[in-house]
């Protein structure tokens, strides 16, 4: 007797995430699982989805993302992961959680960047439970942030946590990773870690080496001390001896342009002794708090959002400064609290570390920010087309492998990132001739072309562009808590 399928996409051909070349197959899926492959003409189905002249890809995952409270509060209207094809996210990054951490106020920058009204949290575990309560549209896996815990634990940021201090950080941690946190992150270029050295990172960071925990790194420094800052992250991924990820690698200000490659050497020569890889975002521009040091650097400065002056989101912090009659630094000072984005990279830097076979793809878009980068929308159709389609950077099922299986496995997401027997059905459809991004810095919100139907576990999520079902993802807890 042939068991009734729920849902078999059609017509398709499947790009797996393994970097395999693509080959014509249909997907059956029953739940929330893909249980066969190959000609599935002559089965029955409660439904079929006709993927004719389209690709199957494994739903892309997102390893850089600071959705801790986005996934709480499914958006109206189109949901900017779900519309580019991603069923997964990293939450927690640079050195940013959401908890565990209790506010009365707003947080200390960048902590704000994840907005004001939300630091309730005492426990990691009541986060998680909430997230699954919420039923988050996308799957999430959970990084503490290392700025987080020291803001709960530390009466001033001003300094190297004392002995104390860090063992409460460690036992948060180790809290925190029972209950199902996958690891740590880290923004020691931040104001709230700046002033941490590498001993505090590794004493905090201890219950990883045991629980097998991942380091989500957002290194010391991007631009002319780079080479010091790499250093000291690999240092201390190899001390604790677990999967050290670098965050959005990239070489800021034009007297580091070209840097990639000396930086790509040292993480190859790292690779060979220690289990090492990155991320980075396709934009030549990056975004985070204002910072009046960042100024000099960038081209073009452009605020996303002001607590001062709400009216100067989406301008350039240049142009402003001059209608003003001031500096662009003093500006910047003025407008705090404040976002911006910075055009301070060169594309040959991202192209060639986008390339590099251990670089996996990450948005780190700030969902709430009133004018964001539009790599929040976009960064994902934005690699299928314009890097690899128009660009040949490398092949469309390379593409789909740095967002797919090869993020899967370093983060250990079990059963997620390749359309095979057994896994989980997180499946993106797309055509490969018009897939694109539409989100510009003018426009940062449009939603991007090309991208078909997107199923998260087994459930019909989003068509073309609109959102279908907001309630389908899953907290993907550490194995530990499982």
């Amino acid at each position: 007797m042939t068991t009734t399928l729920d849902l078999i996409i059609e017509g398709g051909t499947v790009i797996d995430g393994t970097g395999a070349p693509r080959r014509r197959l249909d997907v059956g899926i029953a739940g929330d699982r893909i249980v066969r492959l190959g000609d599935l003409s002559g089965v029955p189905a409660a439904r079929r989805f006709d993927a004719s002249g389209r690709i199957v890809a494994p739903g892309f995952i997102d390893v850089h993302t600071h959705d801790d409270r986005l996934l709480l509060d499914a958006p109206e209207g189109p949901h900017p992961k779900l519309s580019q094809g991603v069923t997964t996210v990293i939450t927690g990054n640079c050195g940013i959680s959401l908890a565990p951490l209790q506010l009365a106020g707003a947080p200390p920058a960048p902590l704000d960047l994840l907005g004001t009204g939300a630091w309730r949290y005492e426990n990691f575990g009541d986060y998680l439970d909430d997230l699954e309560a919420a039923r988050p549209a996308v799957n999430a896996a959970c990084l503490v942030g290392h700025s987080t815990l020291r803001v709960r634990r530390m009466d001033r940021l001003d300094r190297v946590a004392t002995a104390g201090e860090q063992r409460l950080m460690a036992a948060d941690l180790d809290a925190a990773l029972a209950a199902g946190a996958i690891g740590m992150s880290t923004g020691l270029y931040y104001p709230p870690a700046r002033a941490a050295d590498a001993a505090e990172v590794m004493a905090v960071g201890a219950p990883l080496t045991n629980a097998q925990g991942i380091i989500t790194m957002h290194m010391r420094d991007e631009g002319d001390a780079i080479v010091d800052a790499l250093t000291e992250s690999l240092q201390i991924g190899y001390a604790l001896g677990i999967e050290i990820v670098l965050s959005h690698h990239k070489l800021v200000g034009k007297a580091n342009h070209g840097r990639s490659v000396e930086t790509l050497a040292m993480i190859e020569a790292a690779g060979r002794k220690q289990s090492v890889c990155l991320d980075c975002y396709p934009y030549n521009a990056s975004s985070t708090m204002l910072l009046p040091a960042r100024i000099a650097q960038s081209d073009d400065v452009r605020v996303t959002w002001s607590k001062a002056d709400p009216s100067a989101a989406g301008q350039s912090l240049f142009a402003l400064a001059r209608e003003r009659g001031t500096s662009p630094e003093a500006l910047a000072e003025a407008l705090q609290p404040a976002g911006a984005i910075y055009f301070a990279m060169n594309e040959d830097d991202v192209s060639r570390i986008l390339q590099y076979p251990a670089t996996m793809v990450g948005s780190d878009g700030l969902a709430h920010d009133v004018s964001p980068h539009p790599r929040l929308w976009g960064t994902f159709p934005r690699v299928l087309g314009h890097y690899a389609r128009d660009r040949g950077l490398f092949p469309l099922e390379t593409a789909v492998h740095k967002m797919t299986g090869l993020s899967a496995s370093r983060f250990a997401l079990a059963g997620r990132g390749v359309v095979a027997q057994n896994h989980f059905a997180d499946i993106v459809v797309f055509d490969a001739q018009t897939v694109s991004d539409a989100a510009t810095f003018d426009h940062p919100t449009a939603v991007s072309t090309g991208i078909k139907a997107v199923f998260v576990n087994g459930k019909l999520a989003c068509q073309d562009g609109q959102s279908m079902n907001v309630h389908a993802g899953s907290v993907l807890r550490h194995r530990r808590a499982t």
